[in-house]
Parts: structure tokens; sequence; C-alpha cells
């Protein structure tokens, strides 16, 4: 066994017993334990950060079921790729035992990449497991994502990155030929962000980096291994989440400083600039919403500019993006509210439409007063009347509550005025 071989790999686990973390899914009541179990597996997207176990748990998942495992990456993998594996599996006779297809980053396939998997998934000729960092909401098709079901994979918490380690410790054939000592474990931790695969690299980097002598882990060992270990900037790995993790809280926090310096480590790695350009979309809404509406209008703007422009010249468009951003006054009145709507929606989507509220495009509906009592806005002084629209249940629930900036300030002096006998502002 060779250092070549990064200790993530080596301490791969190969059965669900020795997997870490994730304990909603793959513990003894754990939805996917029980998939296991019964030999039914649905196809599945896992969604959760880097380094939190969804390619080790798609291959456990194959070697638990003794199905055939195929794997292709969204970033080298095409249309061709797909098809070549499902004609391998028709002409194969493996219908009696479905074979397992695992597409890593499935996020970044294209709509047509995805459609070439559609057939095979709904035919029950493949049980597809995708692995994705960014919401399948936005980036599956919803064909495909109807026909799977949606697991998210969470941050590994201390207990088992420290187990990680340990385990390491105790388990590897070349970590035991040294005698070491963790003594400190802050450092490792707190720069492992919940990654299991960044964490355990960080560990051997740092033993590696003690060449004579007893081997004792510090935490000032660890951070002073991390600035020669980190790369600068890679746009395909896990460091590229760091990143744009720091541009987005540095807008939120209003630093321009900040953001234009995280922007320029993202520029000069070669980052793609639509990816960045929509961030700033999300965060428009998400950060700055209603505080400043016209943030949203100049993001969007800019994702067109930097689509038609492309670089170099698109980095002073984003560079006038983030700063405006970091600028702005800041809310996330919108992003609470429509969170919150959306709970109460799954409590509550028993409720009927009121009455007055519901479409009547036949006589029979008029019969039943569909529509009858709805007052036309409109045809009231100042476009406004005051009536229910929420189901009866819940009427006078707040789910906006606007801000504390100037501009959302206004608002609540306008709702308050207006609907002063329903809702509480």
């Amino acid at each position: 066994m060779s250092f070549n071989v990064p200790l993530a790999e080596r301490m791969r686990p190969h059965s669900l017993d020795e997997y870490l973390g994730q304990k909603h899914l793959v513990g003894p009541d754990g939805v996917i334990s029980k998939f296991v179990a019964s030999g039914n597996l649905p196809s599945l997207i896992l969604w959760g950060p880097p380094g939190v176990g969804k390619t080790t748990l798609a291959q456990l998942i194959a070697k638990h079921l003794q199905k055939e495992f195929f794997s292709l990456s969204a970033i080298s993998s095409g249309v061709k790729d797909v098809r070549e594996i499902i004609e391998r599996t028709e002409k194969g006779g493996l219908f009696s035992n479905t074979p397992i297809v695992f597409i890593d980053e499935i996020h970044r396939f294209s709509k047509a990449q995805q459609d070439a998997l559609l057939g095979a998934v709904e035919k029950g000729k493949i049980t597809l497991i995708g692995a994705t960092t960014e919401n399948p909401s936005f980036e599956v098709i919803s064909a495909l994502l109807s026909r799977c079901q949606v697991y998210v994979l969470r941050t590994l918490d201390r207990d088992d990155l420290l187990e990680m380690v340990n385990r390491a410790m105790i388990q590897d054939e070349l970590l035991k030929l040294r005698k070491i000592e963790l003594k400190e474990t802050q450092a490792l931790i707190r720069l492992s962000g919940g990654d299991g695969r960044k964490l355990l690299n960080l560990f051997e980097a740092a033993v590696m980096s003690i060449s004579t002598g007893d081997c004792v882990i510090t935490d000032d060992v660890v951070m002073d291994i991390a600035q020669q270990v980190v790369p600068m900037y890679d746009k395909k790995g896990e460091y590229h989440y760091d990143i744009i993790s720091a541009f987005i809280k540095s807008m939120r926090g209003s630093d321009p400083n900040a953001a234009v310096y995280w922007l320029a480590r993202m520029l000069n790695g070669g980052e793609d600039i639509l990816f960045i350009a929509r961030r700033m979309v999300i965060l428009a809404s998400e950060d700055i919403g209603n505080a400043n509406p016209t943030a949203l209008v100049i993001a969007n703007n800019c994702f067109q500019a930097v689509n038609t422009i492309g670089m170099p010249e698109a980095r002073i468009i984003l560079s006038q993006t983030a700063i405006y951003m970091a600028c702005s006054p800041k809310s996330n009145a919108s992003y609470v509210a429509i969170d919150a709507a959306m709970e109460s929606a799954k409590a509550t989507a028993h409720l009927p439409v009121p009455l007055h509220l519901r479409n009547a495009p036949t006589k029979l509906m008029k019969d039943l007063n569909y529509g009858k009592e709805y007052m036309y806005a409109h045809s009231y002084e100042g476009n406004f009347v005051s009536q229910n629209y929420l189901p009866d249940d819940i009427k006078g629930t707040v789910f906006y509550e606007p801000g504390q900036n100037p501009k959302e300030e206004e608002l609540r002096k306008y709702l308050k005025k207006m609907w002063e006998s329903f809702y509480a502002y």
C-alpha cells in the first residue's frame, strides 16, 4: 500500500455497518436500510455537500444487493456513455437483477443526457442513483425527478469526524506504522467543515509533515499544513464550495472588498462565470429582496450580459454587480415568508379554497355560489377592498413580516393601513 492512494480512499468503508453518518438514512430505522433489507430499491437522488459519503453509499447499496454497478461522472460522460450502458444491460439479459447506474454530479448533466436516462428508469431497465451538491429541484429535469426518491445527506458531525480519524489511526496499514498522538482536534474539525474526505486528507498531510520522532498532532500543526496543502482554487473540487460560500457571505455581510477578492479568486481559477452570476441572482432575492427590488433586476441583467460578453470583459460586469449587492440594504423577509408559507401549506393542504375565490366557468359552479361574494378590488377606491384571501381556518396568518429597512418599513405602513382588521402588522 502506498501514500499515493489518499487516506480517504484507503479508509472507504466496505459495508454499511462501517459507514459513518447519515443515521436518518442508513441507521436501524433508516429508509435506505429498509430498502436494502427488502431488496427493493427505487431510483434515488442523493443530495448533500461534498465529502459526506454519497458515492460510498451508492457503492455499498450495490454491494449489499449484489447488483452490477456502473459509475459515470457527469463531468466526463455524455449521452453516448449512458446509451452504451443501457444497451449493455439489455444485451446481457440483466433484467432479473436490475443494475445500478450511478451518476456523480448529476446536476452537471445536460437535459439531453438526462433525457437519455429517462426511458430506462421508467421501464425499470436500470436503477438510477444520482449524486448532487445542488438542489435537484433546479438541476434535474422534472420528468426524471418525479421517478426518483430524493434523500438529503447531512454534513458529518463532530462525533462522526472524530470516529473517522480514530478508525484511521487504528486500521490504516500505513498510519499504524507511526506512533500518533491526537493531542488537539479543534482545527481538524473546523477546517473539515463536516467533510469526511477533507478531514482525512488533511489529517494524513499533517502526519506526513512530521517526518521523525513521535507524531503529535496539534492545532498549530494542522493550521500550518493546511496553508500548504489547500490549492488556490479548484473549480471541479471541494475548495470550489468554500470559495463560493465566502463570496456569498461577503455580499450578505455588506463587505464589497471581500466580495471582489473572492470573486477574483474564482476568476483566476477559471470558474464558470455563469455559475457566479447565477449565485448573485439567487442572493438578490434571498438576502436583499424587497429592501432593494432593483438588485434582482441588476443581477438578472448581469447574468444575461456575461452570457453575451464572455471573458475577460465579463469580469467588470461581475465586479460591478457584486459590489452593488454588497452595498445594498439587506432583507431575507421574502425567503423567510415562502419557507413559512410552504410549511403551513403542507400542514393545511386539506383546506378548501373559499367559495368567493373560486372560478366559476360553468352554470353549475355559479349555482353552487362559486365566486358569488368575491369583491373586485379595482371597483373600489384605491383599488383595494378588505376581504379574506386565505382558507378560513388560517385567516389572519402573517407569513410576510417586512424587514427593518426603509423600503420595507414603507411596505409595513401600507399593509398596516390597508389590512388593519385582518393582519397584525
